[in-house]
């Protein structure tokens, strides 16, 4: 990633008639660092030192953050889906890590249920912590994978429930189904009618 963005910060200054002095002047680097930079030597840049050097060329960093399946991460949502997949009888199919979007695309369902054509997504979370920036995750899902419906699923813990009773308006807006309502459907063998939040 430092080499790529370096490659890109020469080419912007070659293309800009600029030298690795002036722009490493301009942020407070020699022209050497710069130098080192662009061919990607320096491992320990910041992401600082990278905007700056940038913005100077007219370019501005971005950056995004993925999950990439750390184990720590994963123990305590794996434990989740668990208690959900309990609760799922084999008339349901059940498929874990359902990759979203064309190739390169990082994202995926934690799981997708399905019975015959029917899918509904399952995005387990077990804190929820911003409830719009989940809500805006599971719609882009929704979109990019082409399954409409989504199952968000919490664990039940006091800080989820009370997150859900203080978002309840916005989160029904997007869970119009009950979790119980949708429990109950899964437990008959049978997908929810709509989207759900559901608390294990």
């Amino acid at each position: 990633m430092v080499r790529d963005l370096g490659r890109e910060l020469r080419q912007a200054r070659v293309e800009h008639g600029l030298s690795q002095g002036s722009i490493g002047h301009a942020v407070g680097l020699s022209d050497t660092e710069v130098g080192r930079i662009e061919r990607g030597l320096i491992r320990t840049v910041s992401l600082i030192q990278l905007s700056r050097l940038l913005s100077v060329v007219g370019l501005e960093l971005s950056a995004r953050a993925y999950p990439a399946g750390s184990p720590i991460r994963d123990h305590p949502q794996l434990q989740l889906l668990g208690r959900l997949r309990l609760e799922v009888p084999t008339p349901i199919q059940w498929q874990s890590e359902v990759l979203i979007g064309p190739s390169g695309d990082l994202r995926a369902w934690d799981a997708v249920l399905a019975v015959g054509q029917d899918r509904i997504g399952v995005e387990a979370e077990t804190r929820l912590v911003d409830v719009q920036a989940v809500q805006r995750r599971i719609a882009l899902k929704c979109r990019d994978s082409g399954i409409p419906l989504a199952i968000l699923l919490l664990a039940n813990t006091r800080s989820n429930r009370a997150a859900v009773r203080a978002f309840g308006a916005s989160l029904r807006a997007t869970f119009p189904i009950m979790g119980s309502e949708a429990l109950q459907a899964l437990r008959a063998g049978r997908l929810p009618g709509g989207s759900a939040v559901v608390l294990l």
